[in-house]
């Protein structure tokens, strides 16, 4: 076995639960890591989903569901290296009638860049399941394009137009809402109150904890090494763990840390678990907004979405 063959062309941005990979402290057991840095990650997504450019990839969730329903030569190992919570982020204009998530029902929503993009998929399932809002009577209003190109979203997905700012659009009145746009404006207020708040107690009461990022291996690389999941698994997990040995010690500098260490207060547990088992719940609450949302047109077993 050549050495070059060995050597995976990698794409991850640098966080905590992969600072030992990025470092070299940890290695997958027979291959090497190569790391591609792509200053907006999300565009590396797109190479990936478009031309498969890397051989290991983080991936958004619903990018890559998305992507497997039309073809795309990859598969996912259950890595979940982003996780997060979305009821901060619908945003509206405090100057426009909408005092309730159930008024958005017959306005214009903005999306920050593509329908499928993850974030959108938890804040609409959010709205829809413990809101009651129709999604299907909203207009949502893209400012971007999807990165899996033949996907067809429903009809009442719109682009915003080229160069347009969702930002602007809100506090203009030309938009009502928006999901996954900062907007810095004393106009523009979380539709949901104490949105941090109603996270924790949605992930207290019923373990509601979205999953955003995970990781996907090219599938002619798995084929042509089918020890490459397991080792890229078992090297990612041991990073995570010295991460999150890293937050129980008290060691908790970002925003991104803190959210993790409050995950771990309020579960006593692992505030990024990896594994299928552990996640089945939530990995099947997405399934059914992608459903709903009409971002998958069938379902997907939970068990098939990943590398034996």
């Amino acid at each position: 076995m050549s050495e070059p063959d060995r050597v995976l062309t990698t794409l991850t941005r640098t966080q905590g639960a992969n600072q030992a990979l990025k470092d070299g402290t940890v290695t997958p057991q027979g291959f090497s890591l190569r790391f591609e840095e792509v200053p907006v990650l999300v565009k590396g997504f797109r190479r990936m989903v478009r031309t498969l450019e890397f051989d290991v990839s983080e991936m958004a969730l619903t990018t890559y569901l998305t992507a497997r329903e039309h073809g795309v030569a990859f598969t996912a190992l259950p890595i979940f290296l982003v996780r997060g919570f979305h009821h901060g982020a619908i945003r509206y204009n405090t100057r426009s009638p909408i005092r309730e998530p159930k008024d958005l029902e017959g306005r214009r929503v903005g999306v920050n860049r593509g329908y499928t993009v993850t974030t959108g998929v938890w804040a609409r399932g959010i709205l829809a399941s413990e809101y009651g809002v129709d999604l299907d009577a909203v207009t949502w209003v893209l400012s971007g394009d999807e990165h899996v190109a033949s996907y067809v979203p429903p009809a009442n997905v719109v682009p915003a137009g080229a160069g347009a700012d969702l930002g602007d659009m809100l506090i203009r009145g030309e938009l009502d809402a928006v999901i996954g746009v900062d907007v810095d404006h004393p106009d523009i207020a979380p539709l949901i109150p104490e949105p941090e708040e109603a996270a924790i107690t949605a992930l207290r009461q019923r373990s509601f904890y979205p999953i955003n990022h995970l990781v996907v291996v090219k599938d002619e690389v798995l084929q042509r090494h089918p020890e490459v999941a397991s080792a890229v698994y078992e090297a990612f997990l041991e990073a995570k763990q010295r991460y999150v040995d890293r937050l129980a010690c008290g060691d908790v500098s970002t925003d991104t840390d803190r959210m993790y260490a409050k995950v771990r207060q309020t579960t006593g547990t692992d505030p990024l678990p990896y594994g299928v088992e552990p996640n089945r719940a939530v990995l099947e609450q997405l399934m059914e907004f992608a459903l709903a949302q009409r971002i998958l047109s069938r379902p997907v077993e939970i068990d098939a979405m990943f590398a034996a």
